[in-house]
C-alpha cells in the first residue's frame, strides 16, 4: 500500500510537470508568431501597404484575375498583354500556390465580413506564412532533438534576416509560402520515418503537392528525401519505417505533382526526378532482400540474394538505359538551364547570359552570409556536432540538409533562403543542448555550493543534491540504471554483507557516475558561458530588427535617400506607370527592359514586348539587340514589333545605380548571342565599359545611350552622371526617330514615343527637275525599294 502511495505521488508531479511545459510551450510558439508576423511590418510602418518588387506585380494581377474570374477562367487564362505577338497561357506556365492562397484568404476574411481588399491581402500574406514556417521548423527540430532545441530554432527563423527579406509585408512572391510548405514537407518525413504511420506518410504527399504548386524549388524536396533514403541503405540504417515514409511519398508525391500544368509530365520526364525512381527501385530490392532473410535459412538465403542482387542489378542498368536513351536527344541531358547552372555554376555565364544576368542568381559574398544569417554562422558547426551526439535517422536528414543547402547558398545568392531554414534548425540544437550542459553544471554544483555554506541543515542539502543528481540520471542516461540493475541483481547473494558499506558510498558512487557520464564544467566557467551567450543572441536580435527596418523594409517601387536637408522621397516609377495609364490607348505597345514588364503590365495596363517571366530568350534578346543598335536601326526593329512607346530607367541625376545604363552590357550579351553582328567589345574600351568621352563611337551611337542620356546636359550644364561619376562623352545630340513624351521629376524614367515613318512620294516631286537629278532620285528610290532586314 505504501509503495502504491509512493508511485502515485511520483507520477503526479511528472504529470503536472509536462502539462505545465505543454502550455508554457504553447504560449511561447505564439509569442513567437506574433514576432515573425510583426517584425515584417516594418515596410507598412515606414512607407505604405504596397506590393514589393517586380515579380509580386504579376503575382498581384494574376489573382486579381482569379478573384474576378474564378478559378476555370484562372486556368484558361490567355493573357495578350504580355511577350505581344506572342501572349502568354497564364494558367499552364505559373505556378498557382501562392495565388490560390492568398486567394482562399481573400474568401475566408470575406465570408466572415471582414473586407479586405485584394491588394491588403496579397501585402499580409508573406508575414502570415512566416509565423506559420516558424511553428514548422519547431515541429521539424522537436523530432530531432526535443522541445528546447524546437523552440530555439523557432525563435531564430522567426527574426533571420535572410528569410525576412523575401517575406517582409508586401512581398508577395512565391517564396513567401514555399518555404513553409519545404519546412513542413521535411518535418512530415521525419515524422513518418520517426512514428512509420502511413497516415503522416499521406499528410507529407500532399504537403509536398503544395509545395509543388507554389514554387520550382520543390526539385531540391524530391532529391533530397532520396539521398537521405539511399545514405540510410547504405549505413544499415534500413527499416519498415524507412520504407514508409518514402515509397508512398514517390508514388503519391508524383501523382499529385504531375496535376499541376506547369509541370505536368516533367514529373516523370526530366533528369530532376530520376534520382527519386532509381532509389524507389533500390529499397524494393532492399526489402525484398530483407523480407526473404527472414523467412529462409542461412544459406537459403545466401542463394537468394544472389539472385535477387543479380535480378535487381539487371533492372536498375535497364532502367538506366531507358533513362539515358530518354535524355539523349536533349542537349542538356534533361536538365533545365536553371538546374545545369546549380550544378555547374559556369553554365549559364557560358552559355544563357540571360539567367546570369539576374542578380540574385549571382553568388553571395562571404558579408552575404554575415548579413543574412549573422551568428548563425558560428553556430552552425556545433549544431552538426550535436546531431552525432548520437547520430539517428532524423539528425542525418538536418545534417544532409544543411551541407547540400550550403552548397547551393554558395552558387546562388537567392539560395540563401533554402540555407535560411537549415542553419537555424542546426543553430536551435546546439543552443539548446550548449545550455543543457550549462544549466546542468550550475544545478549540478549549485547544490553543493549552498550545502557548503549551510552546514546546518546539511542533511537537507545533501538529499536534495541527491534528487537533483537522480534526476539528471533518469533524464540524460537511462542506460546507467539498467547497468545498475544487472549489477545489483548479480551481487544479490552477498547484498546483505554489504549493506551499510554500500549506504555509506551510495553518494559517491551515484555523483561519480554522473560525472564520468555527463558534461560538468566549472560553475564559473558555465556563468560566463551562459552570459556570452545571452549577450549573444542580443546581438543577434539587435542585428535581425535593424535588417527588418533599414535593409529589406524599403519597397524598390518606392525609393528614398537621407541628406543634410531631410527625407527624399522618389516616386518615379509610378509617376511613370500612371503617365501611361492616363496619356496613351489601351492598345498601345510599350517596349522595356524585361525588367519592368510586369510592372508595366500590373500598374499601367498596357501591353509588353517582355517581362520578367523571361520563357523566350530570342524575343528578349531582340529587344537587348534594339537597344545596342543605332537609332535607326533600333526604330525599325520597335517599329516591326508594332512598339508605340519605349521606356528606360536612368539613375545618372540622383545617383540611382540599378539603371538600364548599368544593365546595358547584358542586353548587349543576350542581343549578341542570338544575333552575332552584335559583339561586345564593340563597347568596351580597353575592355572597360565607359561612357565618358573615352566610350567608343558604338557604344556613344547606341540607342539606350542616346534615350538614356538626351538632353541629360541641360541639367548641370555638364552632364555628370552621378552613378558612373564621370561626365557623359556625347552631350550634344538630337534624335531623329524618336521623340521624348515624358521624364519623370527625378529623371528615373524616360518615356519616349516612336516618330511616324515618313510618307513616300510617288513619281517626280517636281517637273522642273533635270534628268540628272531624276536619274538619281530614281536609282535611289530603286535602292530603297529593296526591303531591308532589321534584325541584321
Amino acid at each position: 500500500m505504501a509503495t502504491s502511495l509512493e508511485s502515485t505521488n511520483v507520477v503526479k508531479p511528472d504529470i503536472l510537470r509536462n502539462a505545465i511545459g505543454n502550455v508554457l510551450s504553447l504560449f511561447i510558439l505564439l509569442l513567437i508568431g506574433i514576432l515573425a508576423f510583426s517584425i515584417r511590418l516594418f515596410s507598412v510602418i515606414k512607407y505604405e501597404s504596397v506590393i514589393h518588387e517586380f515579380d509580386p506585380y504579376f503575382n498581384y494581377r494574376v489573382t486579381q484575375f482569379l478573384i474576378k474570374n474564378g478559378i476555370y477562367d484562372f486556368w484558361n487564362w490567355f493573357d495578350d498583354r504580355t511577350w505581344y505577338p506572342l501572349g502568354r497561357v497564364i494558367g499552364g506556365t505559373v505556378y498557382p500556390g501562392l495565388t490560390l492562397t492568398a486567394g482562399s484568404l481573400w474568401r475566408i476574411f470575406n465570408s466572415l465580413n471582414i473586407p479586405l481588399s485584394v491588394e491588403t491581402v496579397c501585402v499580409f500574406t508573406a508575414p502570415i506564412f512566416s509565423a506559420f514556417a516558424s511553428w514548422a521548423a519547431y515541429l521539424l527540430t522537436k523530432e530531432v532533438k526535443g522541445t528546447g532545441a524546437g523552440l530555439t530554432a523557432a525563435i531564430l527563423l522567426a527574426m533571420v534576416p535572410s528569410y525576412i527579406s523575401r517575406s517582409v509585408a508586401g512581398s508577395y512572391d512565391n517564396e513567401a509560402v514555399a518555404i513553409f510548405a519545404l519546412i513542413f514537407t521535411f518535418y512530415l518525413y521525419l515524422k513518418t520515418l520517426n512514428t512509420g504511420s502511413l497516415f503522416y506518410a499521406t499528410l507529407n504527399s500532399l504537403s509536398y503537392f503544395y509545395m509543388v504548386c507554389s514554387w520550382g524549388g520543390y526539385t531540391f524536396i524530391i532529391n533530397l528525401i532520396p539521398m537521405h533514403v539511399l545514405l540510410c541503405i547504405a549505413t544499415g540504417r534500413y527499416s519498415s519505417r524507412l520504407y514508409i515514409a518514402y515509397a508512398p511519398f514517390v508514388v503519391l508525391g508524383t501523382l499529385l505533382a504531375s496535376l499541376v500544368p506547369v509541370v505536368g509530365f516533367n514529373a516523370v520526364m526530366t533528369s530532376e526526378h530520376f534520382a527519386s525512381f532509381l532509389v524507389f527501385i533500390i529499397i524494393h530490392v532492399v526489402a525484398l532482400v530483407y523480407h526473404i532473410k527472414g523467412i529462409l535459412s542461412p544459406k537459403m538465403f545466401k542463394v537468394a540474394v544472389t539472385l535477387v542482387v543479380s535480378i535487381g542489378m539487371v533492372v536498375c542498368f535497364a532502367v538506366i538505359a531507358v533513362l539515358i536513351a530518354l535524355v539523349a536527344s536533349s542537349p542538356t541531358k534533361g536538365w533545365s538551364g536553371r538546374s545545369l547552372s546549380l550544378l555547374d555554376p559556369t553554365y549559364a555565364s557560358k552559355y544563357i547570359p540571360i539567367i546570369a544576368s539576374v542578380s540574385e542568381h549571382q553568388p553571395p559574398t562571404w558579408p552575404s552570409y554575415f548579413m543574412d544569417i549573422n551568428v548563425l554562422a558560428f553556430l552552425v558547426p556545433a549544431g552538426i556536432i550535436a546531431c552525432f551526439l548520437p547520430i539517428t535517422d532524423a539528425s542525418s536528414f538536418v545534417v544532409l540538409y544543411i551541407v547540400t543547402s550550403v552548397y547551393f547558398s554558395g552558387v546562388m545568392v537567392r539560395l540563401m533562403l533554402v540555407f535560411a531554414p537549415a542553419a537555424c534548425i542546426m543553430s536551435g540544437i546546439a543552443l539548446s543542448e550548449a545550455f543543457d550542459v550549462l544549466t546542468r553544471s550550475i544545478k549540478f554544483q549549485l547544490a553543493d555550493i549552498l550545502g557548503d555554506s549551510h552546514s546546518g541543515v546539511g542533511d537537507a542539502a545533501s538529499n536534495s543534491r541527491n534528487g537533483v543528481v537522480q534526476n539528471d540520471v533518469s533524464k540524460v542516461n537511462k542506460q546507467s540504471v539498467g547497468d545498475k540493475n544487472e549489477d545489483t541483481s548479480k551481487e544479490r547473494p552477498s547484498r546483505k554483507n554489504r549493506k551499510k558499506e554500500k549506504e555509506n558510498m551510495e553518494k559517491v558512487s551515484i555523483k561519480s557516475r554522473i560525472e564520468k557520464r555527463l558534461l560538468v564544467l566549472p560553475f564559473e566557467t558555465s556563468i560566463i558561458a551562459v552570459f556570452l551567450l545571452v549577450l549573444l543572441g542580443g546581438f543577434y536580435v539587435i542585428h535581425c530588427v535593424w535588417a527588418a527596418a533599414e535593409a529589406y523594409s524599403a519597397p524598390s517601387i518606392v525609393l528614398t535617400s537621407h541628406s543634410h536637408d531631410g527625407l527624399h522621397v522618389f516616386d518615379d516609377f509610378r509617376e511613370a506607370y500612371a503617365w501611361l495609364s492616363h496619356n496613351t490607348e489601351v492598345d498601345d505597345k510599350v517596349a522595356s527592359w524585361w525588367d519592368y514588364g510586369y510592372q508595366t503590365t500590373a500598374m499601367a495596363n498596357r501591353t509588353v514586348i517582355v517581362d520578367n517571366n523571361t520563357w523566350n530568350n530570342t524575343h528578349i534578346a531582340t529587344v537587348g539587340t534594339a537597344m545596342s543598335s543605332p537609332e535607326k536601326a533600333g526604330w525599325e526593329i520597335f517599329n516591326s514589333l508594332d512598339v508605340k512607346y519605349v521606356l528606360v530607367v536612368f539613375g545618372g541625376l540622383v545617383g540611382y545605380p540599378s539603371d538600364d545604363i548599368n544593365k546595358f552590357l547584358w542586353m548587349v550579351r543576350i542581343g549578341g548571342g542570338v544575333f552575332p553582328h552584335i559583339k561586345e567589345p564593340d563597347y568596351l574600351r580597353d575592355g572597360q565599359y565607359r561612357i565618358d568621352a573615352q566610350a567608343t563611337p558604338t557604344m556613344l551611337n547606341s540607342l539606350m545611350y542616346k534615350l538614356s542620356y538626351f538632353r541629360f546636359v541641360e541639367t548641370d550644364g555638364k552632364g555628370y552622371d552621378r552613378v558612373r561619376r564621370t561626365e557623359i562623352g556625347k552631350k550634344h545630340f538630337k534624335l531623329t526617330h524618336f521623340e521624348e513624351v515624358f521624364t519623370t521629376h527625378h529623371w528615373m524614367v524616360r518615356i519616349y514615343k516612336l516618330k511616324s515613318p515618313k510618307n513616300r512620294i510617288r513619281g517626280k516631286s517636281k517637273k522642273s527637275k533635270s534628268t540628272p537629278k531624276a536619274s538619281s532620285s530614281t536609282s535611289s528610290k530603286r535602292a530603297s525599294t529593296g526591303k531591308r532586314n532589321p534584325w541584321h
